[in-house]
């Protein structure tokens, strides 16, 4: 039985031993003992005995004491932190409770104006008909139950009362925006509102241009979270730049600034954009601390801004940020991002990245609340992760990736980057830089023992339409499967920039890569985004290529959320070797594919709210917003590839050469790869049928399920006398896959058909589907199972195989509830196949 301490009123503590003896502690032995804690606090019973040595103070404390002691101290420690963490709950589960009941208020004042706007626009339109016989001058446009009213207000002048008129015109805004009905807001799709939820998210619906709003709870103080938010380059991925151009108080001691912000273009195929603003900081009459932004203009004699070259001027409406105190410690934050991105400057395929208030709400509003709880946790758990650094130096190498990627991508020439001739073809853009910023600290290959000094870095880029293709399944592929696509001497090459040894141009030559080994490092705390280090093992090099080492790529990855709606998915890496510091010089490649489905969004501003339209089914009705979280995926993305090289000016044509047949190679291996991953076009597509929709097919489908209930008992299918048999089993819920019969060392059962569950279980397509064999996709305990039970199959016809784990073509683990297998058999009454049926299956 251990012992129970308790503390006495001086401040002392006494242990209750089994002989019911207490020891009572001194305040300086209590002293002692919580210095030593801290130092170690699960002491060994040598080291126990080493304190009692070393502390003169403690040397008539018997060591069972002390471990009683040291027992105690961690219990109590155990239920402080857990007392804590249950306030914690507590402040964020009220805080979230008074944001939905604010949300609920403004959703009741939003459902009676619409009442009101309903019963008026009802009573407009009556008149309008009556008044259409007599008066055919008199026209009424409404578009999409709301008038659109554009007045036109006089130019103000730029004087410090004109800016500040505008600012407060701009508060009042952006206020009604953040708590009150001034834009109509739906809920983001796939976000549910929770204790464990990044917060409350909502999207606009018909307002002009594009707008999303978020609410949440942050553990900062509200100065220190406007500090981080107005440093937008710090947490905003998009941001170029933002400078202050000028800056004034105002006699109610807010700030007014005027802003130049620049945003890079996601893709080559658009350009970057630009703003001119006017920022309004704060505080409110019950001490909240707000800032707000929109765009200047309308002003006269005001501060202009000429068009930056390979800029597009966009407009921020009025948006901002709303910071309350939180009772406890923390603010509740509310953000408003609302834009017009002037959608017209880039090619229609493209216009849904610059219309769609899902991407907006993804990639600026929820970043701004990831990366403040992000450091609000860093500064609560500050722990060490991988290669000994601290997350927020994770965080700042996560940012210089992205950045490099993006200044690769968008190849400004005020960075230095100028663009070199084509070789006749225009599928691969090629830059190269040598400014002395872009290629400092890179340690480059030495010609006949000196330095080389005309360095520079050359980058390929190029960006290319997928169809069908779920963004993250192609990323994983992408992240896991690296030989599949990557050429080991390009990485040999890239990887000599960052070693002093001597280096000469890739060629081509005998090795293959032996293997990757993925060491992760960190995740972000919602998991949108981590850092790993891979390890390129057996890649061939030769000794007079490269010095001997280790060769490291630091990779960045994001997006690989399935479910997520309108996440950018990306493969950024770099290569580093093991001496790796944090202001290390990086040349980041990879890859960014961005999903253009523009029904991502709840609703369109142009779509009119009909109960009978929205209950439409089929090819001509309206898919629910969740459908693009199914396993289908988005139906269209763009996918843009980057690759940097570091090279010496001399062999600039040749390295010129060389990266525009990677980068094509590239191309066609994500072709190809997106091809055998991209579900069938049958079944889930409008319009056609399950595969091969012949009579083979049906047949066939006929066979698997009057085999079913021959052996089974029972149906598989309801209605199995219908026309649509091929189609109800190409739906069915549970995946169905046939294999052949073919058994033997050399020929394995391969799959000869399944419907779109198996496929997506698979993760393959019908084409891919024969190259892959039956003991392929389970593990060992699955294999020895089946090997077992093989027989009893050919034998008794059917066989029940319990719950387990089998394997997509990905490799990735798939678990099942339980299977079903059966013989198939034809009209002779003979085996044609064996079909599978994996009940309740998930990705793990």
């Amino acid at each position: 039985m251990m012992g129970v301490s308790s503390t006495c009123k001086d401040g002392s503590t006494k242990i209750a031993m089994d002989n019911g003896k207490y020891v009572r502690y001194t305040p300086e032995q209590v002293e002692a003992l919580e210095r030593l804690y801290h130092e170690c606090p699960k002491p060994t019973s040598t080291r126990r005995q080493q304190l009692i040595r070393e502390c003169p103070i403690l040397s008539h404390i018997e060591p069972k004491q002390i471990k009683v002691w040291f027992q105690n101290r961690r219990c109590r420690e155990k239920q402080r932190k857990e007392a804590s963490r249950l306030q914690a709950v507590n402040r964020k589960l009220t805080a979230m409770n008074k944001l939905l009941m604010e949300e609920n208020d403004r959703l009741q004042k939003q459902v009676s104006q619409l009442v009101y706007e309903n019963s008026y626009f009802r009573q407009q339109t009556q008149n309008a008909t009556a008044l259409a016989t007599t008066d055919t001058s008199c026209e009424s446009v409404v578009t999409s139950g709301q008038h659109h009213l554009t007045p036109q207000h006089p130019p103000r002048d730029a004087s410090p009362a004109g800016l500040l008129s505008i600012a407060e015109e701009n508060l009042a805004q952006f206020l009604s925006k953040a708590t009150g009905t001034a834009v109509e807001w739906v809920q983001m799709p796939g976000m549910k509102p929770g204790p464990d939820s990044i917060g409350i998210v909502a999207i606009s619906h018909g307002c002009t241009g594009v707008a999303a709003r978020a609410c949440g709870l942050v553990g900062l103080e509200p100065t220190r979270v406007a500090e981080i938010l107005k440093d937008r380059p710090s947490w905003f991925r998009d941001c170029r730049a933002v400078d202050v151009i000028n800056a004034m108080s105002t006699a109610n001691g807010g700030t007014i600034e005027l802003l130049y912000m620049q945003l890079y273009a996601p893709t080559t195929l658009a350009p970057a954009r630009d703003f001119l603003l006017l920022r309004y900081t704060s505080v409110l009459e019950d001490g909240s601390l707000v800032v707000c932004e929109r765009s200047l203009n309308n002003t006269q004699n005001g501060p202009s801004m000429p068009p930056t070259q390979h800029f597009v001027r966009a407009e921020m409406l009025p948006s901002g940020y709303l910071i309350r105190p939180c009772e406890g410690g923390g603010s509740i934050i509310h953000i408003v991002d609302h834009m017009d991105l002037e959608p017209w400057s880039v090619p229609e395929v493209l216009r849904p990245l610059y219309e769609s208030s899902t991407l907006l709400a993804q990639k600026t509003t929820m970043a701004a609340l990831r990366h403040l709880r992000q450091i609000s946790q860093e500064i609560s758990q500050p722990n060490v992760t991988g290669w000994g650094r601290r997350p927020a130096a994770l965080r700042a190498l996560s940012q210089r990736l992205s950045k490099g990627f993006n200044e690769a991508v968008n190849g400004f020439a005020d960075e230095g980057w100028s663009l070199l001739e084509s070789d006749g073809i225009d599928d691969v853009t090629v830059l190269v830089n040598s400014s002395p910023t872009k290629t400092m600290g890179v340690n480059f290959s030495y010609d006949n023992g000196f330095p080389s000094m005309n360095n520079a870095v050359l980058c390929a880029k190029a960006s290319m339409l997928l169809q069908n293709v779920p963004p993250a399944i192609l990323l994983r592929f992408l992240r896991e499967h690296r030989s599949e696509w990557a050429d080991n001497g390009i990485d040999a090459y890239a990887a000599s920039a960052i070693k002093a040894g001597p280096c000469s141009l890739p060629m081509s030559r005998a090795g293959n890569f032996g293997g990757q080994v993925i060491l992760p490092l960190a995740h972000t705390i919602e998991n949108e985004e981590f850092i790993e280090v891979i390890k390129l093992e057996n890649m061939g090099y030769r000794e007079d290529m490269l010095m001997p080492g280790d060769v490291f790529l630091l990779q960045l990855c994001s997006g690989v959320d399935e479910n997520a709606v309108g996440t950018c998915a990306e493969l950024i890496f770099a290569p580093i070797d093991a001496s790796f510091s944090d202001d290390a010089p990086i040349i980041p490649s990879g890859f960014r594919i961005i999903p253009l489905d523009s029904g991502m969004d709840a609703s369109s501003p142009n779509r009119t709210l009909d109960l009978a339209s929205a209950l439409e089914v089929g090819p001509a009705g309206n898919r629910a917003s969740g459908d693009l979280s199914g396993r289908s995926g988005c139906t269209k993305s763009v996918m843009t590839i980057a690759f940097q090289f570091a090279f010496e000016m001399h062999l600039q044509e040749n390295v010129a050469s060389m990266a525009r047949q990677y980068v094509r190679s590239i191309i066609a291996s994500v072709q190809r790869v997106a091809l055998a991953l991209s579900p069938s076009h049958f079944g889930s597509q409008a319009g056609f049928w399950p595969p091969h929709g012949t009579p083979e097919a049906h047949t066939l489908a006929r066979w698997i399920c009057e085999s079913y209930r021959c052996y089974l008992g029972v149906k598989l299918l309801k209605n199995e006398g219908s026309e649509s048999i091929l189609k109800t089993l190409w739906h069915h819920s549970d995946a169905l896959v046939c294999c052949s019969l073919k058994c033997s060392m050399q020929a394995l059962p391969v799959f000869t058909f399944s419907n779109q569950a198996g496929l997506d279980m698979l993760e393959t397509t019908l084409v891919a589907l024969q190259d892959i064999t039956l003991e392929k996709i389970f593990d060992d305990n699955g294999r020895k199972t089946l090997c077992s039970e093989f027989p009893q199959i050919m034998q008794q016809g059917f066989m029940c195989l319990p719950g387990g784990i089998c394997l997509s073509s990905m490799g990735r683990p798939v678990s099942y509830e339980r299977a079903v297998a059966w013989k198939v058999l034809n009209e002779e009454e003979s085996a044609h196949c064996i079909c599978f049926m994996f009940m309740n299956w998930s990705f793990v």
